[in-house]
């Protein structure tokens, strides 16, 4: 089956991870901006950064027939620095007009500081300002609930986003409710340790329903799998659910929000 990764960090990744997911059945990802595994000490530093996402990536996907798409920011863990950040939030805007670019993430919470609700909250007005779609890195473990709702209450402050037009991601089963009753995307990432298993992101499909849910592998510096994915296919088929509810999941719903950009155009492969 065709997918989409919504959510996974090829920076990170070697050239033989592209083939397998091509082999696997992947025809696009999106990769957000993220921690380079180490705080990055100049605005420098970001600018190439994004220069690789929009440049580089993309020429090494296509080189397997993948699509690749990014979002630009600074992530949560180095939101910390406030001037740093307003550093880099100056230098973003002269990207959007890259052709492969989304929107403004992923943005969200990593300890749930102050200075971290400050730089969210002046990534979602940028977003705003130049009309992007937003990603939102919800915090790991211990801290996610409440840096869930933090991040609900802080969205909510802002009466001109559009709530369709932003993804909530690494939700599990003590938040996804609460995401998608306010109107926003959720997203569920597969990690072989922590955030949550194929098993338990079917099991959340099959209490919540599949409308306005995602699954991503995230694959990264850390122990991550990129073919996640379709290990979530796998599981769903063994359970007996429709094929066509699997490509909701893994390709339908990504390509109606992602097609919310004016750079995502993404053709069904099975209707060529």
């Amino acid at each position: 089956m065709y997918y989409i990764d919504p959510h996974i960090h090829m920076v990170s990744r070697t050239t033989d991870d592209y083939e397998t997911l091509a082999r696997m059945g992947c025809v696009a990802i999106s990769e957000p901006a993220f921690w380079a595994g180490y705080d990055r000490g100049s605005a420098g530093g970001f600018r190439d950064y994004f220069v690789q996402l929009t440049e580089v990536e993309p020429k090494r996907a296509a080189d397997y027939g993948i699509e690749h798409f990014t979002w630009l920011c600074i992530n949560a863990k180095e939101a910390e620095n406030v001037q740093l950040s307003r550093d880099v939030l100056s230098l973003i805007p002269e990207f959007l007009d890259c052709p492969n670019v989304l929107g403004i993430g992923e943005i969200g919470l990593n300890k749930n500081t102050p200075n971290e609700s400050v730089i969210f909250q002046e990534h979602v007005e940028l977003a705003i300002y130049h009309d992007q779609q937003i990603l939102i890195h919800t915090p790991h473990l211990e801290d996610k609930y409440q840096g869930t709702r933090m991040i609900l209450d802080m969205l909510a402050d802002h009466p001109r986003l559009e709530p369709s037009r932003v993804l909530v991601d690494h939700v599990e089963e003590h938040t996804v409710r609460e995401v998608l009753d306010a109107g926003y995307w959720a997203g569920m990432t597969l990690y072989p340790v922590t955030k949550c298993t194929p098993a338990r992101a079917v099991d959340i499909i099959e209490t919540v329903g599949a409308a306005r849910l995602c699954v991503n592998s995230a694959g990264d510096w850390g122990p991550s799998k990129p073919t996640a994915v379709p290990d979530l296919i796998f599981e769903m088929r063994k359970r007996g659910h429709r094929e066509s509810l699997i490509k909701d999941i893994v390709f339908n719903n990504p390509r109606t929000f992602f097609s919310q950009s004016k750079n995502f155009r993404i053709a069904d492969p099975e209707a060529r």
